[in-house]
């Protein structure tokens, strides 16, 4: 008996050991977890992409002023883009919604590589993309869905994509689950799952947030505009009144903000909001919902505009009556509403880029990418503008959105005919019943 007790104690000791060997095996990887920030491997710093011509012409100024040219003269570049894009309409700017979600994706995606070393996983990289389309996939299905129904019920082969796109998107999700599971290697378990961790984490800020702003879009390309202007107002004003009057520290996480800055930019993205919102009120191109007219192949902002955008009179406070010499104003309800979007920018928007500085330090970069000279990676210029569109977004599903007759016909149209039919005697029914119609009404 005590001989098998020995065995027994020494087989278990034995086990013991082989798990202890394979546990200490797959740790190498997972020591991340014990470390503090300052144990955190550095990712290789972005190269200088300043093309030679910036760097020749500001040569003899210092590197505070020199990065304010660069900034000056790409910002004024990137509007100008912006701008154009605008002009060439709704369906330019959901594809530019959709390069800068992915360029988002990659910048964040290659940190993770970096960071974690993990350039000779198996399939990595090929699932994270693959990821990438399979959300993306489920998102824009459910726009076509939502907005296109017209134009999907008249192509046959469409419908059957429609009819079953959750089915067929949960299914391209599953194939990448189980993918993942088979590509799991020995002693790097928890490398992988950290990294499946950061795939997910990474689309869950870059798609669904830009999923978001192609829904703003569609409400309206007012709804799209003043938020993102906003944002960039802000962006610009903060860092013209920190350059120049900045002293008081903001926040330890961003050392360059400053409390100048910050109030400075507030009142600046305030006014500018309401001014914007004044001038793209008077205009349908951009107050009306985009839908798509399948008639005309293209999208089309048509529509007569709501009281949303018609000019009301509001009677001024008393105090300001003294000031301004008037009694009453005219002014767009929007441009009430454009003072809370444009205070979101300032105030709250900028914990966005709090947010992603923290993440920066936190693996020791200055900036997620450098494509763009003195700003960074795209993830650097719209890391507040992910937490602006949410905003929005639940802005006008609480404030703003009620029932939209045209998005109903639409989705009426989608129904088989015995199933319009029955609609029909049912709403007639009830309008016979509030009086509206005539019973002895036929038809």
């Amino acid at each position: 008996m005590s001989e098998l007790r020995k065995r027994g104690a020494g087989g278990d000791h034995e086990a013991e050991s082989i798990t202890d060997k394979d546990v200490d095996g797959e740790d190498r990887f997972g020591e991340q977890d014990l470390r503090s920030d300052a144990d955190v491997p550095e990712v290789v710093p972005p190269t200088d992409s300043t093309p030679e011509i910036f760097k020749k012409a500001l040569s003899g100024l210092s590197s505070r002023w020199k990065n304010w040219w660069i900034r000056g003269i790409l910002t004024l570049a990137m509007i100008s883009i912006f701008s154009l894009i605008i002009y060439m309409g709704s369906f330019m700017l959901m594809l530019l919604v959709l390069s800068i979600q992915v360029k988002c994706f990659h910048e964040i995606i290659t940190i993770g590589y970096r960071v974690y070393h993990s350039y000779d996983l198996p399939w990595f990289r090929t699932l994270s993309w693959y990821f990438l389309l399979c959300v993306n996939y489920f998102f824009y299905g459910e726009t076509v869905a939502d907005y296109f129904a017209t134009f999907v019920q008249r192509r046959e082969q469409l419908q059957f994509l429609i009819r079953y796109h959750r089915f067929i998107s949960f299914t391209l999700y599953l194939a990448g689950f189980c993918l993942f599971v088979l590509s799991l290697v020995k002693k790097q378990y928890r490398l992988q799952f950290y990294m499946f961790a950061w795939t997910h984490v990474t689309l869950l800020i870059t798609v669904t947030q830009s999923h978001l702003v192609i829904q703003n879009l569609f409400e309206g390309m007012i709804w799209f505009l003043v938020p993102i202007s906003s944002v960039i107002c802000n962006d610009i004003a903060a860092y013209i009144f920190g350059f120049f009057f900045g002293r008081t520290p903001l926040i330890k996480l961003s050392p360059k903000k400053t409390w100048e800055g910050f109030i400075g930019g507030f009142f600046i993205t305030v006014v500018f909001g309401f001014i914007v919102a004044y001038l793209l009120a008077q205009y349908q191109y951009f107050v009306c919902p985009v839908e798509y007219n399948s008639e005309a192949n293209r999208f089309v902002t048509e529509c007569e505009p709501s009281e949303l955008f018609q000019l009301q009179k509001y009677s001024i406070p008393p105090l300001l009556q003294v000031v301004l010499g008037r009694e009453t104003v005219n002014l767009y309800p929007f441009q009430l509403h454009s003072i809370a979007l444009s205070t979101f920018a300032s105030l709250i928007g900028p914990f966005g880029g709090f947010f992603a500085s923290g993440f920066k330090r936190a693996f020791k970069i200055k900036d997620f990418a450098d494509t763009i000279p003195g700003h960074g990676g795209i993830m650097d210029r719209f890391d507040c503008q992910y937490l602006m569109a949410t905003f929005v977004h639940v802005y006008i599903t609480s404030f703003i959105r009620g029932p939209n007759p045209s998005k109903l016909l639409k989705q009426l149209l989608v129904l088989q005919p015995e199933q319009q039919l029955n609609v029909y005697k049912m709403l007639k029914s009830h309008l016979i019943e509030k009086g509206i119609l005539q019973p002895s009404l036929k038809g």
